[in-house]
């Protein structure tokens, strides 16, 4: 997926605010600690760092909601943060945004903070947004990690 793609479904995606450009999806892809799920339908960013995974959008084309490709993302995204060490995953979202919090409920993450005033919508009133967190499951040793022989 590309970083103009990613725009083109997040431009269409968040229609109540500023979407983020190419040039920042390039930006963001570029980044070490990054990883990019998905394709042109629905998509996630996020970063894991430590222990600890971000998830920074996840944006559905409108033509493809409501038929669970943001909850299969959700999934993937922190199956693949466990992978590589997460145990925590956070997110933030718009505390108007009542169907974004509903699914991040159903996915296990509770409130943990608030950031006032941190979405700034063109021509509305800033938002505020809620911090959510959850656990993420341990990730379970690969077969290749926990059957080895030790010669001698």
């Amino acid at each position: 997926m590309t970083p103009q793609e990613m725009a083109e479904t997040h431009a269409a995606a968040f229609t109540q605010s500023r979407p983020w450009t190419a040039s920042e999806f390039a930006g963001l892809a570029a980044g070490r600690f990054t990883h990019v799920l998905g394709n042109k339908s629905a998509f996630a960013v996020f970063q894991v760092i430590g222990d600890e995974a971000e998830l920074l959008t996840i944006a559905t084309h409108p033509d493809h909601q409501r038929q669970g490709l943001a909850r299969a993302l959700m999934q993937s995204w922190q199956a693949r943060a466990a992978e590589l060490g997460a145990r925590r995953a956070v997110l933030d979202v718009a505390a108007d945004n009542a169907a974004a919090i509903a699914l991040y409920q159903s996915c296990g993450y509770a409130r943990c903070g608030l950031r006032r005033a941190y979405y700034r919508p063109p021509g509305a009133d800033n938002v505020d947004a809620i911090v959510m967190e959850r656990t993420l499951p341990r990730r379970k040793p690969s077969d290749s990690e926990t059957n080895w022989s030790k010669s001698g």
